[in-house]
C-alpha cells in the first residue's frame, strides 16, 4: 500500500499554499546570491502512527528531480511506522532553495495525516480482532477526504467509505446505504430490494435497519426478503433514541440466529470512539465490525517541525537543539531516480 506517485497540485508546487515568509526568504536569498547546501531533519512531537511521509517524499522527489544528484539526498521512514516523540522521520540534504519553499506543505502532510492515522489505530487496537471502517469523510472538506481515508487505512482500518480514499490505498470503497434511500422508498425492505436489484453483485448487501421500525424487527424483515444474499445489517440508532446499546446488539443477534440467519453480520456506527468500542467489547456484544467517523476525522494534528542541522558541512542548530545530524538508524534512502527519469 502507498500513495501513487502523482504530480503534486499546482497550489503546492507554485508555493501558493506555503507560509508567505518562505517565499520571502526565497526572494531574499536569490537576490543575495546565496543557496547553501543544508541538511534539514523533520520530527514529530508526539508518539503516533506516521502517515503523510509517502506524500511528502513524493513532493520532495518532484521538486528535487532536477537538482545535482551529488548534492541531493533524501532519507525517510514509511507510512504506518510507529514513531516516538522527536524521532527523525525525514532528512533532506540539498541546496536550500530547491526545497525551502515547501516546508509548510510537507509538515502539513505529516501533521494532519499522522493525527488521523494515530486516532484510527487507537480504535483498531480496542476493537481487535473485529475490523474498523473509516466513515469520517462527511466531517471534513471534500478536497481532502481521500487523504483522510488513506490515513485511516494506514492506521489499521480495513476499509474506507470514499472511492477516492480507498483507491489511494489500493482497496475498494466500503459502505452500506444512506438513510435518505430508505426514507425515499418509505420502507426498509423496499429499499433493500432495490439496492439488491441495481447494485453490482460483488458489493456486500449491508442494510440500515434503524430508520422506521424496531431494529430487531427490521433486521428480520430484511433477512427474510434477501435470504442468503444479505451480508449484514448496520445499527446506527440516533442519540435521540439512546444510540446503539450492547443489549440491542445482543437482541438483534439472537433474533437473527433463532430465525436461521446466522450468516448475517452486524455493523455498529454512530459516534464511536475507543471508549464506546470498549463498552461493546466489555459487554460481549456480538459486533462484527465498527464504522468510525468523527473520532478519526476530528483528530488533532500531531505537530511536526523541520530543523536545519547542517550548512555547507558545518553543524548548526537553533538554541535548544543539538547541532549536526541526529543518529537515526531507522531512516532509509529514497530513490530519486524515478523522478529524474519522469
Amino acid at each position: 500500500m502507498g500513495l501513487t506517485r502523482s504530480r503534486p497540485s499546482h497550489e503546492i508546487l507554485s508555493g501558493d499554499s506555503a507560509d508567505v515568509y518562505f517565499a520571502r526568504a526565497e526572494s531574499i536569498l536569490a537576490s543575495e546570491g546565496r543557496d547553501p547546501l543544508v541538511t534539514m531533519e523533520v520530527f514529530g512531537r508526539e508518539a503516533g502512527i506516521l502517515c503523510g511521509v509517502d506524500e511528502a517524499r513524493n513532493l520532495l522527489g518532484h521538486v528535487l528531480a532536477s537538482a545535482e544528484p551529488s548534492e541531493t539526498q533524501l532519507e525517510a521512514l514509511h507510512d504506518g511506522d510507529a514513531i516516538e516523540p522527536k524521532e527523525i522521520v525525514l532528512r533532506i540534504r540539498a541546496r536550500y532553495r530547491r526545497f525551502g519553499l515547501y516546508e509548510t506543505a510537507f509538515l502539513g502532510m505529516l501533521s494532519q495525516s499522522t493525527g488521523w492515522a494515530t486516532a484510527a489505530r487507537a480504535c483498531v487496537e480496542v476493537a481487535a480482532p473485529d475490523p474498523v471502517i473509516s466513515f469520517g469523510a462527511r466531517h471534513i472538506h471534500p478536497d481532502i477526504t481521500d487523504v483522510l481515508d488513506y490515513a485511516a487505512i494506514v492506521g489499521g482500518c480495513v476499509g474506507a467509505s470514499t472511492p477516492a480514499g480507498a483507491r489511494l490505498a489500493g482497496l475498494a470503497p466500503t459502505g452500506t446505504m444512506p438513510h435518505s434511500l430508505v426514507l425515499i422508498f418509505g420502507d426498509t425492505v423496499e429499499a433493500a430490494l432495490a439496492f439488491d436489484r441495481h447494485v453490482a453483485p460483488d458489493v456486500p448487501r449491508i442494510v440500515l435497519v434503524d430508520t422506521f421500525k424496531d431494529e430487531a424487527e427490521e433486521a428480520l424483515r430484511v433477512a427474510h426478503a434477501l435470504g442468503d444474499r444479505l451480508y449484514g445489517v448496520r445499527l446506527d440508532t440516533p442519540s435521540e433514541r439512546g444510540r446503539v446499546t450492547a443489549d440491542l446488539v445482543h437482541e438483534v443477534r439472537a433474533r437473527l440466529d433463532q430465525a436461521g440467519f446466522q450468516h448475517v453480520k452486524i455493523t455498529v456506527s454512530g459516534g464511536l470512539n475507543p471508549e464506546r468500542i470498549s463498552y461493546f467489547k466489555e459487554a460481549g456484544a456480538p459486533v462484527d465490525s465498527y464504522a468510525v467517523g468523527s473520532y478519526i476525522s476530528g483528530a488533532a494534528p500531531i505537530d511536526f517541525t523541520g530543523d536545519i542541522k547542517e550548512i555547507d558541512g558545518r553543524p548548526i542548530a537553533k538554541r535548544g537543539r543539538i547541532p549536526g545530524p541526529t543518529d537515526s538508524p531507522r531512516l532509509g534512502p529514497v530513490d530519486l531516480a524515478p523522478y529524474r527519469e519522469g
